[in-house]
């Protein structure tokens, strides 16, 4: 099977970083998850049934669920893009640089329970899926 090459590497790069955002995502709820409950629930295998009570973990780990939501959707997208190619403005790249941004953009947002805004960059994440979309159409 033969390799996608330089090509890809922009891609691949976006793939990465979304990796990084996903790991991040799921520190800050575990983080703030163990800071209420403690390490010793942390460490056990939460038979109890426990969960966090507290705004920022209940916060962080709603973010955390809301990408995830979407994240199988750009995974694909991006990769069908990458192999089936971009067209010469790299609309599929740039649709999801404008997911990646505004899924980055979207966590300080609903940590800090700001309304309305936070949904507005959820919509742009949203666009750029739809970007990412119409680029494999063409």
């Amino acid at each position: 099977m033969e390799t996608l090459g330089a090509a890809a590497t922009p891609y691949m790069t976006l793939l990465a970083l979304s990796v990084v955002l996903l790991v991040f995502h799921v520190l800050m709820q575990g983080v703030l998850s163990t800071r209420e409950l403690g390490s010793q629930w942390n460490a056990g295998p939460r038979d109890e049934g426990l969960e966090p009570k507290g705004k920022m973990a209940g916060r962080a780990a709603r973010a955390s669920g809301n990408f995830q939501e979407t994240y199988p959707a750009f995974v694909g997208l991006l990769l069908g893009v990458a192999f089936a190619g971009d067209d010469t403005f790299r609309l599929g790249l740039i649709g999801g640089w404008i997911w990646l941004a505004a899924r980055i953009v979207y966590i300080p947002l609903y940590m800090g329970g700001v309304y309305y805004i936070r949904s507005l960059v959820w919509t742009v994440s949203l666009i750029g899926l739809l970007i990412m979309t119409i680029a494999l159409f063409r």
